[in-house]
């Protein structure tokens, strides 16, 4: 379990990307934070076990400061319209997603003030640790993407105010997944419906979804003790309606189909896949175990973790030569190749960590609802 900082210090310096080859990798893999990291991870699931969406849960004043955050987001989100003039044939991200970003960046501060413990200037220098995870946790401003390494840093937000002893999970950790996650998780599908955001670094049919990865996890973990329903229960449209508001994993599959033509086989051939297990106990056991495989000991994912005073890389001493960090955010070895490996539209070809762009699935489902016409990919 995270384990709480009494009287934490803080340098100077931000918290910063300190990942870079497969050896930090494996530092990072032995070192503390990747243990809390799993610990808040598990905590949330054994606390939603058997629990619904729409159950009576105790909310704290701490986590209805949280909830108020995710709603002042939202309402950031709401005053920030699209960009018409870019949104013509393009199905790659809208560039008033900065815009948004920009106003959260500013904004952090102030919304983290309302939180209770962290109000005043005594703790302007953990409001600042904190702030890094909070702004990255919606997207990135230069590629306009969004993925399961967002969803992380949303996670790491959430376990810095754990170690700070704000949250405290024998008390919060079912309305931290139940309410501010998931308000969190609205919130996003609406800004990567609205900004057509790029899913990052995608497995595209092969992963679980476009964006999301945590959902599914404590979609799980909600179902395991269901009297009737089965994971092959997704193939039933009329049951994935009726469960949509209580489940995730049920929300989740209904959100993907929304916006994908063809059938969830097609698709989503990797849900279709689990959907076969015979248990939920099983597709949760597999869901730990993928996220700690393909989310935190995967380079092109755990490149873009945020270290700093309080989620601390831990103690390195090999010189790591000269890093330099290009205009994606993507950081290297100065003394290494490197062929940038993103840019906007279909031009770009696989890269080194990104992967090939993605067109938004919500963007095409939106042409083609008003009858626009666009050249197809494959999978929509």
């Amino acid at each position: 379990m995270p384990e709480v900082v009494r009287s934490p210090t803080f340098s100077n310096a931000r918290p910063c990307k300190r990942i870079v080859t497969q050896r930090h990798l494996e530092h990072f893999h032995h070192g503390p934070l990747f243990a809390e990291i799993l610990g808040i991870l598990r905590a949330g699931n054994e606390a939603v076990r058997g629990k619904k969406l729409t159950d009576a849960v105790h909310e704290s004043a701490e986590v209805q400061a949280l909830l108020a955050i995710v709603d002042q987001i939202h309402a950031l989100v709401e005053e920030t319209p699209r960009d018409t003039d870019s949104a013509s044939v393009s199905r790659f991200g809208n560039p008033a997603f900065r815009t948004l970003h920009d106003k959260i960046c500013h904004a952090s501060d102030r919304l983290m003030e309302g939180i209770p413990g962290l109000a005043g200037p005594e703790h302007a220098r953990a409001r600042q640790e904190l702030a890094v995870y909070l702004q990255e946790s919606w997207g990135n401003a230069k590629r306009i993407d969004y993925g399961s390494g967002m969803e992380l840093n949303f996670l790491c937000w959430l376990l810095g105010l754990v170690k700070l002893g704000i949250l405290d999970l024998a008390r919060d950790a079912e309305a931290l997944v139940l309410r501010v996650f998931w308000k969190y998780v609205g919130v996003m599908r609406i800004i990567q419906a609205t900004y057509w955001l790029e899913p990052a670094g995608s497995h595209g049919v092969w992963g679980l979804d476009d964006y999301h990865f945590l959902p599914f996890l404590w979609g799980a973990a909600q179902l395991m003790d269901h009297p009737y329903l089965r994971p092959k229960s997704i193939h039933d449209p009329e049951i994935v309606a009726e469960c949509a508001p209580a489940y995730m994993y049920f929300s989740c599959s209904q959100s993907i189909n929304a916006v994908k033509t063809e059938s969830l086989r097609w698709h989503s051939p990797m849900l279709d896949d689990i959907s076969s297990v015979r248990t939920w106990n099983k597709v949760n056991q597999g869901m730990v175990k993928m996220y700690r495989a393909e989310v935190l000991l995967k380079l092109p994912i755990a490149q873009h973790i945020f270290f700093g005073d309080l989620l601390s890389f831990g103690p390195w001493d090999e010189d790591e030569g000269d890093i330099v960090e290009d205009e994606h955010g993507h950081r290297f070895a100065a003394d290494t190749s490197h062929t940038p490996c993103h840019t906007e539209g279909q031009a770009a070809g696989w890269g080194d960590c990104c992967g090939i762009p993605i067109p938004s699935a919500f963007a095409a489902a939106e042409l083609k609802a008003n009858d626009r016409v666009v050249r197809r990919i494959p999978f929509d």
